[in-house]
């Protein structure tokens, strides 16, 4: 039982500058517990219903319009905007405004889907480089191999609407996959090289994900700020036998991508 001095707030009651909120606006999610909405904040979810009804691609108002329909300073507008660049709701363009970003391309995990990348229509990729490097212990360690045993390294950019969207790296055993930069063609998928050419087919992998910022050669590459949030994959593939055949080093731009994982039924 609550005596006098404590006050229960409740969001279904609380009353907002805006109206009343759904139960699915992100507004009451990011409730304080004192009820107390930050202005940058309210302005961000009027900015995400005001996306919706703009639709993908539509140019945002200019500034000091939003600013004056929400009440609200420029720079608590510019916040809001801010936030929703980050995660990848608006793009900034330079020198032409803000604009309703497409949505986000989905990466799922796992051997079934062949490699890094999306198979969007108009996907491209753009070789960076391709090379011969000696191992380094962990490299080896990964693909079973002595360290300072020549590796392949080939890295590529994926190119989707004309953007720069992922980076990555593929480490393999020069030794086991002799003449495959002469062979292999970038534009194409390097699993299906493997397969062709080596007869090598992945049947398992074990990957991580984990969050990074970009360095400033990633962010130039991939045409974002540096800094900027990042997805970074580690994967390695392995063959029927469990022997080592890949590993993967892939960078998806944060705004751009998310992951997704399909499990099987659990008896």
């Amino acid at each position: 039982m609550l005596d006098g001095s404590h006050q229960v707030i409740s969001a279904e009651a609380h009353e907002y500058p805006d109206g009343p909120h759904r139960a699915a606006d992100p507004v009451r999610a990011g409730i304080p517990d004192d009820g107390r909405i930050p202005r940058y904040y309210r302005a961000k979810t009027r900015l995400l219903d005001l996306l919706q009804e703009l639709g993908q691609g539509a140019p945002l108002p200019p500034e000091r319009e939003l600013s004056a329909q929400f009440g609200i300073a420029r720079m608590t507008l510019r916040q809001a905007i801010g936030e929703l660049v980050v995660e990848g709701k608006v793009r900034r363009r330079q020198g032409s405004g803000t604009y309703v970003a497409p949505p986000k391309l989905v990466q799922s995990l796992g051997i079934a889907t062949g490699e890094s990348g999306t198979e969007e229509a108009g996907e491209v990729r753009r070789l960076v480089t391709a090379e011969h490097l000696a191992a380094d212990a962990d490299l080896a360690h990964d693909l079973d191999i002595d360290p300072g045993d020549p590796v392949v390294h080939i890295e590529r950019l994926t190119i989707a609407d004309e953007e720069p969207m992922l980076l990555e790296s593929s480490y393999l055993s020069a030794k086991r996959f002799p003449d495959l930069i002469e062979a292999f063609d970038p534009e194409k998928s390097l699993l299906d090289c493997l397969r062709d050419r080596y007869f090598t087919v992945p049947t398992r992998t074990d990957e991580q994900v984990e969050t990074v910022l970009a360095s400033p050669r990633e962010a130039r590459l991939l045409a974002t700020a540096p800094a900027a949030p990042m997805l970074l994959l580690h994967r390695v593939s392995h063959d029927a036998e469990g022997n080592p055949v890949e590993r993967v080093r892939a960078l998806f731009r944060g705004d751009r991508f998310t992951f997704a994982v399909r499990s099987g039924t659990v008896d």
